[in-house]
């Protein structure tokens, strides 16, 4: 296994399709958790505003482990918020953790 992390970017104008997709993208990180892989993930607000959800998302930062980048590319694809139109794209990378120890 390796690590990669994916960087998610939300369209404008999607915060209805992401409330409404969120509870699908959430068990896929749920199993992806519950299987050892998932290292870290969250969303990424436009604004540092206590009410960041108010003005939306740039999109999504996850690293996990997966047995190829071609696995991670698939898996990223196949994300319900990419599916909606939340997600305009998504770019995978290599990752290697270095901190924490």
């Amino acid at each position: 296994m390796m690590a990669f992390v994916i960087v998610a970017h939300d369209a404008p104008d999607t915060l209805e399709a992401r409330a409404a997709t969120r509870p699908a993208h959430l068990a896929r990180l749920d199993a992806l958790q519950e299987a050892g892989h998932l290292l870290l993930a969250g969303p990424m607000p436009i604004t540092e505003h206590p009410d960041a959800t108010a003005a939306g998302y740039h999109g999504s930062l996850i690293v996990a482990e997966f047995e190829s980048i071609d696995a991670a590319r698939a898996w990223a694809n196949a994300d319900p918020y990419k599916e909606a139109g939340v997600y305009t794209h998504v770019d995978v990378y290599p990752f290697k953790p270095v901190y924490p120890k």
